[in-house]
């Protein structure tokens, strides 16, 4: 490849994703982030990527939804952790390794056989699996 063009997109996305990687190893990033918490813990990683079902429940469970560390200081700051449906859906893809957000987003509110045959739910449902995972990890549901 000679074409400066190409080049430069090519150079850009290997710019983008060692941002990402230098982003993701800061201790700064890492505190009070649902996201590391959900990307960097094996048994919840092994959840995921052994049930689809699992995964879209835990994509639905990040949307529509804010979520507070269970510690002293983060509570009584009222600090609180949220994405947006397109970053639950890159989360839920980080985690497994494979595809991006789109495999994700609005997987709740797709055809109504689909969802229901799968065991999917609408997006900011929280199942009780997930709750109980969140709250093993140290998170819960800040309701509304």
């Amino acid at each position: 490849m000679t074409d400066p063009d190409i080049l430069a997109m090519t150079g850009l996305f290997d710019s983008m994703d060692q941002q990402k990687v230098k982003r993701e190893a800061d201790p700064e990033w890492q505190a009070n982030n649902l996201e590391w918490d959900l990307r960097s813990t094996d048994w919840i990683l092994a959840k995921a990527r052994s049930s689809s079902t699992y995964a879209q429940n835990m994509y639905a469970a990040l949307c529509n939804n804010q979520f507070q560390k269970q510690e002293v200081w983060t509570l009584l700051q009222g600090q609180t952790w949220s994405c947006s449906w397109r970053y639950a859906g890159d989360i839920v893809a980080d985690m497994l390794e494979r595809g991006d957000y789109m495999d994700w987003y609005c997987s709740g509110i797709r055809d109504a056989d689909i969802v229901e045959a799968n065991g999917y739910v609408g997006e900011g449902e929280v199942t009780e699996q997930i709750r109980e995972d969140l709250k093993r990890l140290g998170w819960h549901v800040v309701q509304g």
